[in-house]
């Protein structure tokens, strides 16, 4: 057997201590102070995975020269891992990854504009609902009567988000053709370059965007889902925290903390 010298341990023990810190897609996790978890024992770590392209629920901002996931999904998490005395730590990750991330065990919860399906009902535990909201239809200026009805979209190019309520919407309307990405951005960024006709998008996400991308509108077209209420996603079987979060949610509800940072969030947004 080999043996190791003084260096070669040293340069070990280096290596297992960058190894523990952790990566997110970016290369770091993200505390809720937007810096690397330092992983302190003697304070348990809540780990949220998130979607982070989703204005007003969560975004990335500049916030005092650092690049921060924001909205008001973050502030929600930021209560519950308060209320656990826990620090919390923040995962970016595609949308349609973060139930997997969930039932593996390597976040703890998913707060991400995730809305309470059948088939998600059967893979993991869902919270009580903290909040509903409309879904959207955007085109582009000119096409604004064009797309102004549901049945106006039959055998049109529709973007939507991979995973995402919005994409089975879509799938029900007869005849159109389906562009599904990861990032809402990248599906504005479709729709101005005439690569689909419309986008399907959650009310809050799409008034952001509009008011921030210029050229693209909503229409009057009203997409109906059943499950238009949002919800927290934790690991099957783990009633504990289920019942910790709906707890959260029942007094942010009642104190009416959720409507105060859907407004700071939408505010934000826009800046």
């Amino acid at each position: 057997m080999k043996k190791w010298g003084t260096l070669s341990l040293t340069l070990l023990l280096a290596v297992g201590l960058l190894t523990a810190c952790g990566q997110n897609k970016n290369g770091n996790d993200s505390a809720a102070s937007g810096e690397a978890n330092t992983g302190s024992a003697a304070k348990k770590t809540l780990t949220l995975g998130t979607s982070a392209d989703f204005p007003p629920y969560e975004f990335h901002k500049v916030v005092d020269g650092k690049d921060s996931i924001v909205g008001f999904d973050i502030d929600i998490a930021k209560d519950i891992a308060a209320d656990m005395g826990a620090e919390l730590v923040i995962k970016d990750l595609p949308f349609d990854s973060l139930l997997n991330e969930l039932s593996s065990g390597r976040i703890d919860m998913v707060i991400s504009g995730l809305s309470p399906t059948e088939e998600r009902k059967k893979a993991v535990e869902l919270s009580d609902i903290y909040y509903k909201a409309e879904q959207s239809v955007v085109v582009r200026e000119a096409d604004k009567d064009k797309f102004s009805t549901m049945d106006s979209l039959k055998g049109t190019k529709i973007g939507v988000q991979t995973g995402s309520i919005q994409e089975e919407l879509a799938k029900g309307i007869e005849g159109a053709q389906l562009t599904s990405l990861g990032k809402i951005s990248e599906i504005v960024l479709q729709l101005q370059s005439n690569r689909v006709d419309a986008a399907i998008i959650e009310g809050p996400v799409a008034k952001s965007f509009v008011k921030n991308v210029k050229g693209i509108v909503i229409t009057d077209a009203k997409p109906e889902a059943e499950d238009d209420g949002y919800v927290v996603g934790i690991k099957k079987g783990n009633t504990e925290l289920l019942d910790q979060v709906n707890k959260t949610l029942s007094r942010l509800n009642s104190e009416g903390k959720i409507d105060e940072y859907v407004t700071a969030a939408s505010e934000l947004a826009e800046k």
